[in-house]
């Protein structure tokens, strides 16, 4: 006999109705057939005086079950048990803590109150999967908190917190202690049912004013924008109209190439934990240790304090120290202002939390210490040297390189095992990604201990072996140089960086280069020139750039001038590029936007499939992870790999090797992708045909 995960308790007049569907209970058929069959039962009962829907465990209704995503529904339809809640004669309050995501945030408002734990999040974030509120979530929301802040919730998908949950109105009341208790409080009140208020007043310029904010916020993501227009749509309209055109709507984005391509990014992100060493148990970091007080050591060391470790950060001097530590404070200063952090938290950090010396002997007492110097092997493998003797031996020590070879600096030390590379992406107190990258001689200790790390400091972890550029930096490599042969062949860096932001990501190639830094890259094509292979092509143009100091935003100019604002296409670079087309004999042909970003795309999935051939990356979707989260890559599109599989591997590598017949070197077909295609199967493993 199958137990509900749905209960239903009464005592004095007060029905409970508790769902424990663990771990965070999810909106399953049978929790959707549960409370259906729990407010029928209550309906029948005229001895209840008042309802509370409550939760087991340590959240409120999180959202839908992730897995019946993408499969066909199954009744009876949340909207339909959220009717029949709202429909009950007798007052129902939800009493929620935790998170209310989702189709929970919907069943709350379904509800004709709302008490919140103090710690509670609510939120309703379809439009990060592709989709829209399809419960009732677009309907009731404008009715409950007006057009203005509904619009805000549900385009952005962003959650709200108890306290702001109160001053809009979605929270009648906050609860300190006993939240049960409080919500019991609540049933003297009448039904109230946000279905029987009329919609909110809203003039036309609150919609033309979002969508304009929208459009430059999702760059080319639908759903943001079809909620807009379904909330403008239905801004007069009655409660069923709107019920109407919300499930039309929800039905079209569904099954859509932009609900597909975030639902395998969800589902990705999920996947990464998923590694070698998942069974080893992590070492315990109670404190950590930074080497290197640069843009990168500061940004690793604010990421660390903002997650409640203790750091104790080194530089070579005491000037260098004091100068590291204003740079850090600062970086928690601007979360401060941003709300991320509170006023006396940061108080607490500045006065002990935080420490700056010149000297490794003070990070004897860290258990990981991760060195952010400069990207040098010899300077790296010489403070290994040092952190070895200095550490305590059970300390692991990790390197934030971006293309080193992370096995050749654990050979300095006599604790190989206890070597890592903790990969951090640029601002490292605000950027999600991180590559751990594993050494041969890796304890499973070490490498459960760097995910672990990864979690503790908000990040997305990705496993990744050694080789030059990791996964994400391997990638941006291929798909860099085919950009600069598109700038050596024709195409303007403006209009190569137009095409990448059209296509939706953040910036473009040229942009992302002079931004970092173009002596970085000019570093790493000299460290990498005697492992050339003849037979590259190889364009010497951001070389020539660099010969004459011209770095980009650091010294005001590179592929654009930054003296002018914004910033435009900088002369003198367009005159190297000229003259080297002229050095070369190089007619410049005229390229399409779509042509360069096919270019581009297929240089990608071509790298990376070389990347999972190798075994650097474990699975075709922690390439995607990485590229979505480290370098902008369109979440709504999934990512490269997924773009592949989307199209098929046999038309993949029919276009690679028509490119193939103009640069056979650059062009070669991965071996990976030459036997998916010949088998018929895709990178996720699937067969195709």
């Amino acid at each position: 006999m199958t137990t509900s995960p749905v209960s239903l308790s009464c005592e004095d007049g007060v029905a409970v109705i508790t769902i424990d569907n663990p771990p965070v209970n999810a909106l399953s058929q049978a929790v959707r057939q549960g409370l259906f069959d729990a407010v029928q039962a209550v309906a029948a009962d005229a001895t209840v005086k008042g309802v509370v829907l409550a939760c087991a465990g340590k959240t409120f209704v999180a959202g839908a079950d992730i897995r019946e995503f993408g499969k066909p529904p199954v009744p009876p339809m949340l909207r339909d048990v959220i009717a029949g809640l709202e429909a009950l004669d007798r007052p129902v309050v939800a009493a929620i803590h935790g998170t209310a995501l989702g189709g929970g945030f919907e069943l709350a408002l379904g509800c004709h109150y709302r008490v919140m734990d103090a710690r509670t999040f609510v939120g309703l974030p379809e439009v990060t999967l592709g989709i829209i509120p399809g419960a009732g979530g677009t309907q009731r929301l404008p009715r409950l908190v007006g057009m203005a802040a509904a619009i805000d919730m549900i385009t952005s998908g962003r959650r709200v917190d108890a306290a702001e949950a109160l001053k809009l109105g979605i929270a009648d009341a906050v609860a300190e202690t006993d939240l049960l208790s409080a919500a019991k409080a609540k049933l003297a009140l009448p039904v109230s049912r946000l279905s029987g208020r009329a919609p909110p007043a809203a003039t036309p310029d609150v919609f033309a004013q979002a969508r304009k904010q929208i459009a430059a916020r999702s760059r080319g993501q639908i759903s943001p924008l079809r909620a807009l227009d379904l909330l403008e749509e239905t801004a007069g309209s009655s409660f069923d109209a709107g019920m109407a055109r919300e499930a039309e709507v929800f039905a079209e984005l569904r099954n859509s190439d932009q609900a597909r391509a975030l639902r395998y990014a969800f589902f990705a992100e999920r996947e990464i934990a998923k590694i070698p060493e998942a069974d080893a148990k992590p070492m315990t970091v109670a404190q950590l240790g930074v080497v290197g007080g640069g843009l990168m050591g500061t940004g690793i060391a604010a990421a660390a304090l903002l997650a409640g470790l203790p750091v104790t950060l080194v530089e070579r001097d005491q000037a260098s120290a004091d100068l590291a530590r204003e740079r850090a404070l600062g970086l928690l200063k601007a979360s401060v202002e941003r709300g991320k952090l509170k006023p006396s938290d940061y108080d607490a950090i500045a006065a002990s939390r935080f420490r700056t010396a010149a000297a490794y002997a003070d990070l004897a007492s860290a258990d990981l210490v991760i060195e952010a110097a400069f990207e040098d092997i010899t300077v790296k493998q010489a403070i290994f040297r040092e952190l070895d003797k200095a550490a305590k031996p059970d300390a692991i020590l990790a390197s934030n390189t971006s293309y080193l070879d992370v096995g050749a600096i654990a050979e300095t030390t006599t604790r190989p095992g206890k070597i890592i590379g903790l990969h951090f992406f640029s601002p490292a107190h605000i950027m999600k990604l991180l590559e751990v990258v594993v050494p041969e001689g890796a304890t499973p200790e070490t490498v459960a201990t760097g995910f672990a790390l990864g979690r503790k400091l908000g990040k997305i972890a990705v496993r990744a072996q050694v080789c030059d550029g990791f996964i994400g930096n391997r990638i941006l490599s291929a798909y860099r140089k085919q950009a600069e042969y598109l700038m050596e062949d024709g195409a303007a860096p403006a209009e190569i960086d137009k095409a990448f932001r059209n296509f939706g990501l953040p910036m473009g190639v040229f942009e992302m280069q002079d931004m970092a830094g173009l002596d970085i890259v000019w570093a790493n094509r000299k460290a990498l020139a005697p492992r050339r292979n003849p037979q590259e092509r190889y364009v010497h143009i951001v070389d020539l750039i660099c010969e004459r100091g011209r770095f980009g935003r650091k010294t005001g100019s590179g592929y654009y001038n930054y003296a002018t604002k914004p910033p435009t296409p900088d002369e003198e670079t367009l005159v190297i590029i000229a003259e080297e087309r002229r050095r070369k004999d190089i007619s410049p042909r005229k390229f399409t936007a779509d042509e360069i970003m096919d270019r581009i795309l297929l240089a990608m999935i071509n790298e990376g499939a070389r990347i999972l051939d190798e075994g650097i990356a474990l699975r075709a979707s922690d390439i995607d992870v990485v590229m979505v989260n480290g370098y902008g890559f369109p979440r709504w599109r999934g990512g490269p790999m997924f773009m592949a599989d989307e199209m098929g591997t046999a038309e993949i590598l029919r276009r690679v090797e028509a490119y193939a017949k103009d640069d056979a070197y650059f062009w070669k077909p991965s071996a990976l992708l030459e036997r998916l295609a010949q088998t018929g199967r895709d990178f996720a493993g699937k067969a195709t045909t």
